[in-house]
Order: structure tokens, then sequence, then C-alpha cells
């Protein structure tokens, strides 16, 4: 064993070194301390530092890594499948919509001016199709429109497809149109029913003597009145009776949703029946839709003080004609229905009234007019309270040439 206290007595490696390499690298050609190596550059990711330990590689994943790259997988098979599985239940979807299940044969009815948009919801409430608001996305997809009023035979649940050809087909059989204004008389719509095809206007008033109302009184065989003013679609096997029934159903459907069938007097003093008989005074007197309530109120006023009514419309029914101006020959025609000779309400209507009639008899405008006289070539009239104030507005409509 060498003493420990021995030490490495070996100079310095300069001090071995030629005094000639001295001589070139002497302490002359410094000019400040010596500086410190710089940091050692690391070595690159391709590198080893040479005296590095070697390097380490795992030679196995941990269990815990394993079980997320596991479920990883799973997860991506999962969402694969579901994205597959909707895939295929949207074609079925789209295909159940498309081309359906055809069952039972359906009448469909298209009434004329129905819109593109609202034949999805007409086929879908008769079940031909599951979805009005689909279908209508669908017609517009398919660039199609314009269809045929009339009669369509098409089946229950038969998809979208099948729904459209049928609709570009066109209809089985085309209805005609009959139009009624407000205010015409039984015999002014016998006149157009009788140019129907099929139909016959004689007819049309036979059946008037058997077709009843419910708001027509007890001993009645008189419809006049009790036919709602509207627009119907006829198909080529409808009868008189089958389109007289459905305007009367029409009128006694409004009239109960306005209250005309609450028992006894209404509110405005009137049984249901002289509601109606008021309300078509009403609506072959008025021109303009203000004036109903106001000629209501005159027809009410004059009712409770016991005074004749003077209703020139109801002059022109007693006569059977249609005319602008009344001789005092026409007033003193001997008629139930002439209100210049009789006293109160006529024994009928004189016309069909329409709903905005229907309702001024009801609810009169408030007020205590007793006159009403026309007022300008609009056919508004103005109204009075008493005779003095009616004859000035005689004198003016006179005047301005209104009156004969």
């Amino acid at each position: 064993m060498n003493d420990p206290h021995d030490a490495d007595l070996s100079l310095p490696e300069w001090v071995n070194q030629d005094p000639s390499a001295l001589e070139r690298t002497g302490p002359t050609e410094r000019t400040g301390p010596t500086e410190p190596p710089g940091p050692t550059e690391p070595p690159g990711p391709t590198e080893r530092a040479p005296d590095s330990e070697p390097e380490f590689v795992p030679t196995h994943v941990p269990r815990h890594r394993r079980s997320a790259a596991r479920r990883l997988v799973i997860a991506l098979g999962l969402g694969l499948a579901v994205l597959v599985v909707a895939g295929a239940g949207f074609s079925v979807w789209v295909a159940g919509h498309l081309h359906g299940h055809p069952g039972s044969e359906v009448d469909v009815i298209l009434a004329p001016g129905t819109p593109t948009d609202r034949v999805g919801d007409v086929l879908a409430q008769h079940g031909v199709i599951s979805d009005g608001w689909l279908f209508r996305w669908y017609l517009s997809y398919e660039g199609a429109g314009g269809f045929v009023a009339g009669q369509y035979v098409m089946h229950a649940h038969e998809g979208y497809t099948s729904a459209l050809r049928d609709l570009r087909h066109g209809p089985k059989i085309q209805l005609s149109r009959l139009t009624i204004p407000e205010g015409f008389t039984l015999a002014q719509i016998a006149a157009r029913v009788d140019k129907l095809p099929g139909m016959s206007g004689a007819r049309f008033l036979q059946q008037a003597q058997i077709v009843r109302s419910r708001f027509e009184p007890a001993g009645s065989n008189n419809l006049e009145g009790l036919l709602f003013p509207d627009t119907y679609f006829v198909q080529p096997n409808e009868t008189e009776q089958d389109l007289l029934q459905q305007m009367v159903d029409e009128f006694d459907s409004l009239g109960t949703q306005l209250g005309l069938d609450a028992p006894g007097a209404l509110a405005n003093g009137l049984t249901a029946y002289q509601t109606i008989i008021a309300a078509s005074m009403i609506e072959r007197e008025a021109k303009v839709p203000d004036d109903r309530g106001m000629i209501a109120r005159v027809l009410v006023n004059r009712l409770h003080r016991g005074m004749k009514l003077q209703i020139d419309a109801t002059v022109l029914y007693a006569l059977g004609q249609q005319k602008t101006g009344l001789t005092s020959t026409d007033l003193e025609v001997k008629s139930p229905y002439n209100t210049y000779v009789v006293t109160g309400l006529p024994p009928g209507p004189i016309a069909s009234p329409g709903k905005a009639s229907l309702l001024a008899a009801l609810s009169p405008t408030p007020g205590d007019w007793l006159y009403y006289v026309l007022a300008d070539t609009s056919g508004r009239h103005a109204f009075a309270t008493t005779e003095e104030q009616f004859r000035k507005l005689v004198a003016q409509a006179r005047a301005k040439g209104l009156l004969g």
C-alpha cells in the first residue's frame, strides 16, 4: 500500500512543452484574464455525447396506456357504427315518405284557388301523405305546382312520388264553381244554379219547399234569407237538394256561432228570425260597411216607436224587380212586404244576409237616428233624428242629383 502522504508530483503539462512553444504563446500576447471555456453544445438528436451512458429504450407499454388506446379504438368503432345505422335509418325514413305503403282508395277534393303550399295539408288531412310541411318542400324541389282543381282518386299512405304523379295527371272529376253574392234573393240564386252543368233552377226552387233550416219558424216553408252567400264547388254527381242543403247548413252553422239560437228575445229586443229579417234589409240597403250598424239602429228605433219602416228594398222585393228608383205607385203596392204600407217587419227576409249584416242586426250602433238619406255617389248615407233634419238631407241629396 502506498503512503497516503505521497502526492502526485508530476509537473503540469506545459512545463514539459518545448521552450520555443512557450515563447510563441507567452504571457506578452495576453490582454486580459483567461476566459472560462464556453458551454458545451449538447449533442444533436442523432448524436450521443461521447462519455454519456447508453440510451434506455423501454421494451413494453404500460398497462394504463394500453387501456386508453383500446378504449379509443372501441369508441371510434362505436361512433362509426352509429353513423352507419343512422344513415341507414335516414334512408329508410326518406324512402318511407317518398314511396309510402299505398292502401285503400281515397277521394281528395282540391278546391279552385288552392295555393301550392296548401296542397300538402289537404293531402295529409285525407291520409294520403304523413307530413304536409315536408311535401311542400318536396314540391318546391320538384318545381311542381299549379294543379287543377277537382276530385282526385288517390290512395292512403301512397307517398310523395305517387301523390305528385296523381296531381300531375289531373282530377278524375272537375268541380263547378258557384258564387252567391251577399244580398241575393232565392230566385237569383236559383238562376245561377240553373247555369251549372246538369242542374236545374226550377228543381232547386222545388227543393226549397222541402229542405228546412233550424231558424225557420214552425209552419213555414220559406227558405228566403236562410241560404248562406258564399262560393261553393259543385261535383257532377251532386243534386239540387245536396247543394241547397249545403247552403242551409252553412247558414245554420254561422247563425249558431253568432248566438242566434239563444232562446227568447235577443239583446236587440228581436227574436232570431226577426233579426234575420232585419239583417236582410240591412244587406240590401247598406252600400258601405260603416252604414250597417246605423241602419240597424234606425230599424230598431222605428220598431220600438211603432213607426212604419219605409224601406225601399222591401218595396222592390214586393214588386219582384230590381231598379234604381221607385214611383209613387210603387210605394202603394199592396204586399205584406211593402213597409211603406204595413207597420213592423215584413213576414220574412228579403235576401240572403252576410255575416256583417247579421252582426249589425244583433248589435246596432248606439244612437237616436230615425231617418237616413243617400249622401254621395259612393252609397254612403246621412242620418237624422228629426223629420226637419231629414227634409234638409233630402233637399241636399236632390241638389246633388242623387234622388229623383
